[in-house]
């Protein structure tokens, strides 16, 4: 019988697809790239550093919305 951490790790690799991982990195990225620039452009409210970085992931949605994306579109 298999430990319980291989068998989660082993059901994460399942839930998680490819596209999903690169979908989540490319959110991570922009996040980031957003807070970061919000920083230097001089805000140092936490707040509005926080939701600049949520407010990146809006193109990823769109992107995972496009049926006519290839990277994360979502597909038949």
């Amino acid at each position: 019988m298999m430990p319980a951490r291989d068998s989660v790790v082993a059901m994460t690799k399942k839930l998680i697809s490819k596209q999903t991982k690169a979908l989540l990195k490319s959110w991570a990225k922009v996040a980031v790239a957003a807070g970061i620039a919000s920083y230097m452009a001089g805000t140092r409210d936490w707040t509005l550093l926080v939701n600049s970085a949520l407010v990146a992931v809006l193109p990823v949605i769109h992107s995972w919305f496009d049926k006519s994306d290839k990277r994360f579109g979502r597909t038949k």
